[in-house]
């Protein structure tokens, strides 16, 4: 994170920032945004305990819904309005874009451009909806069912619970999705990163303080809590040195007659990051092992004694658990890579105008050798992601040290960061340049 500071102060100034009022307009709106999230998280669900709510918590939160607390920003602890975040929309997003890929009808709107991808959004949030609804059912009769020393969790249990508990998540889920997408529109940022990012960052001065409480008590020693922020530090580093690795392949075009001038000749590069799916992956793959996972954990003990069977297998850093983290890391890294850029498309692009990759036929050549090779960087990325996640799952299963110090929130932090300053960079410069463009306007007037 600091390399990108660094970069970012090298490219502009004080005086620059203060002079892009749009810039500042879009930061002040992205900050009040999340400071709504937050407030929202604080906000609890109508006819639960809030007492036995947080002891009940506490005795789960070593599981993987300590995890999903984490995603939350507390509010699955606090049972708020906000309790399931913003992870439905998540798995909704996931389950179009697996139809987008093998429904023909779906596909064709996708190829439709602007008008299809606002059909699949629609068709995106009404899956929400359901998925919420459906979650929000199971938490509520979990819920209903839970007991603590100080009594039960909900104090009028039945079904006004039930249908005020569904209503208020779905639209608390809804309004975080709307809120997500008005900070990528009027905001800075990907709104729906910054809000995970928000939860996560809200947590880590707890977690912090919650680690060294851990080595007062004796709970954990001195040497492994060091050795644990050396490993937080380490991570940071080495995820701010792969996600700026890019892969650059030259690309010439050639020169060209027009009237008495000669035109192109000029060579350039085509950068392939080494991680092209970026945080994507990991968010997936705990949205999809959350959807079941968080059923489960609610209503293990009152249900069937598989469901607590299945709980046991799945628990966190169970083999089980791993497994399946790692194998949905390596299945996202490639499925969204193959979303978001097409050799195909990208060949027949360069051929269109006129460009070619040194000592490679363009068109189809060219399209199987950017596969190749965006094959092999996806490898890569795919066992990078993997490292970083599963090393400190293995260490938080076995020393309890909070989820903050995990290689997935950090993954999440460090990565919505880059790209929150990659784009504040972009605002300024285009701030720059329409600054010399009008002051080229003036000049030429008074010439």
């Amino acid at each position: 994170m600091a390399s990108a500071a660094e970069q970012l102060a090298s490219h502009m100034n004080l005086g620059a920032f203060a002079k892009a009022t749009e810039l500042k307009r879009r930061i002040w709106f992205t900050l009040g945004a999340l400071i709504i999230y937050r407030v929202g998280t604080y906000i609890p669900l109508p006819g639960i305990d809030p007492v036995a709510i947080g002891e009940i918590f506490e005795q789960q939160a070593g599981g993987i819904l300590g995890m999903f607390n984490m995603f939350a920003g507390g509010a699955l602890e606090r049972m708020t309005i906000f309790a399931l975040n913003i992870m439905p929309y998540i798995s909704a997003a996931i389950i179009m874009q697996l139809m987008t890929a093998v429904v023909p009808s779906l596909e064709q709107l996708k190829k439709e451009g602007e008008t299809g991808r606002k059909r699949i959004n629609q068709y995106t949030r009404y899956l929400t909806v359901a998925i919420t609804a459906a979650q929000a059912y199971a938490l509520a009769v979990g819920l209903e069912a839970m007991q603590s020393s100080v009594g039960p969790a909900v104090m009028d249990p039945g079904l006004f619970f039930r249908f005020s508990t569904v209503v208020t998540l779905v639209g608390g889920t809804m309004f975080l999705m709307w809120l997500g997408e008005q900070i990528t529109a009027r905001g800075v940022g990907n709104g729906i990163s910054l809000i995970i990012f928000a939860g996560i960052v809200a947590g880590l001065p707890g977690a912090l303080a919650g680690t060294l409480e851990l080595g007062r008590t004796g709970a954990l020693s001195t040497g492994i809590i060091v050795v644990l922020l050396l490993m937080a530090v380490a991570v940071i580093f080495f995820v701010v040195f792969v996600e700026r690795s890019q892969r650059r392949i030259v690309v010439q075009y050639p020169k060209r007659q027009r009237g008495t001038r000669m035109t192109g000749g000029e060579s350039t590069h085509l950068p392939l990051k080494l991680n092209t799916a970026g945080v994507i992956p990991p968010i997936f793959a705990t949205s999809v092992l959350l959807m079941p996972i968080s059923v489960i954990g609610f209503s293990a003990g009152t249900g069937p004694d598989w469901l607590a069977q299945v709980a046991a297998f799945l628990g966190r850093g169970q083999p089980a658990y791993l497994i399946i983290y790692v194998s949905l890391i390596v299945f996202f890294a490639f499925f969204y890579t193959a979303i978001v850029f097409n050799p195909a498309d990208t060949a027949d692009n360069l051929k269109k105008y006129g460009g070619f990759i040194p000592g490679i036929r363009p068109g189809r050549n060219t399209a199987e050798y950017l596969d190749k090779v965006l094959t092999r960087l996806t490898c890569v990325g795919a066992a990078y992601l993997a490292i970083v996640c599963l090393l400190p799952e293995i260490l938080i299963s076995r020393f309890a040290v909070p989820f903050y110090f995990g290689g997935t929130s950090l993954l999440i932090v460090v990565t919505v960061t880059l790209d929150t300053v990659a784009q504040i960079h972009s605002h300024l410069l285009a701030h720059q340049y329409e600054g010399l463009v009008k002051k080229a306007k003036l000049r030429g007037r008074r010439g």
